[in-house]
């Protein structure tokens, strides 16, 4: 039987969604880059009269002579990246199942990008921010309340924005301080969270809230003034324009929530913590992911010697 790889393209993002939980938007993504393989190998098959794509065409010089068409193509190294760890995850899992004798995946590379560190808020600059917006958190102005509860959440548990956006009532976990978070893959974590929090939390559930709850708002933790759940852009825009006042470090990176969660990470390894508990408060499968923000950490201490040092 011959094994079409746009028929095993549709058995594997289904797998993804169904076994390996992953989201609507990673699999959409998964699926463009591995189309664009097909695509292009149909048209390589074309040329020389066969017919559309199969097993037999995971070849690790399919696999290279697509990227470097898109790399010819003025693709962004990240772009190419992604889609070089697309084309072997897929190459994996046809291996896994047998449709392949050969993992062509395995002597696949990625080009090598340059990360450029996150923009980090100082905790002066943060703490000049959040007053800001306490300020505005007043008994007639609910939306300055729940504002306050958006800032205060996403810089004492590092949460991501859209993991913020998907919270419940009944995500808190009031007795021990805690925030239930589903992270990446539907993976479900505790995140502690501080005193300053825990005060924005009370305020708008018994002043802020209310104001906005209808029949619509079901449990969603975070409401509009329409009383719906409040959106990824909207945390996003709300963030972005109270940050777009503060000095960050690394101004190449968009500031956005990230910014708040880069600097939860960052504040806490500068205050000692140690890089494997912060891996775990942000929900990072691989601690390769979290040593971003030691660099982050040595480059802040780097300035200051060069700042205060005499000879430095």
């Amino acid at each position: 039987m011959r094994n079409q790889l746009i028929s095993l393209l549709g058995e594997y993002l289904s797998e993804l969604t169904r076994l390996k939980g992953y989201s609507a938007n990673t699999v959409k993504s998964y699926s463009a880059d591995l189309r664009g393989f097909i695509d292009f190998q149909a048209a390589e098959n074309g040329s020389v009269g066969r017919d559309e794509p199969e097993a037999r065409d995971l070849t690790t010089e399919n696999l290279r002579n697509y990227l470097w068409f898109v790399t010819k193509d003025s693709a962004a190294k990240s772009t190419v990246a992604r889609k070089a760890t697309a084309l072997r995850m897929f190459s994996a899992w046809c291996y896994a199942h047998n449709f392949i004798e050969v993992d062509p995946g395995l002597r696949l590379k990625s080009p090598k990008l340059d990360r450029p560190l996150p923009a980090v808020v100082s905790a002066e600059s943060m703490k000049q921010l959040l007053n800001w917006v306490a300020e505005t958190a007043t008994v007639d102005n609910p939306t300055g309340v729940r504002d306050l509860l958006v800032f205060e959440l996403l810089y004492s548990t590092g949460a991501r924005v859209s993991e913020l956006a998907n919270l419940n009532l009944d995500s808190i976990d009031y007795s021990r301080g805690l925030l239930s978070i589903i992270g990446k893959g539907n993976k479900q974590r505790m995140v502690p969270f501080g005193e300053p929090a825990g005060r924005a939390i009370d305020l708008w559930l018994q002043q802020g809230r209310p104001a906005f709850l209808n029949e619509h708002s079901g449990d969603a933790l975070l409401l509009t003034a329409k009383g719906n759940r409040l959106g990824v852009r909207q945390i996003f825009d709300l963030v972005a324009k109270n940050l777009a006042a503060l000095p960050l470090a690394g101004a190449s990176a968009p500031l956005g929530p990230h910014a708040l969660r880069h600097s939860f990470a960052t504040h806490l390894l500068d205050g000692g913590a140690d890089l494997r508990s912060v891996q775990e408060l942000l929900g990072h499968a691989n601690l390769a992911t979290t040593q971003i923000y030691t660099h982050v950490s040595v480059e802040r201490l780097r300035d200051s010697y060069k700042q205060a040092h005499p000879r430095a």
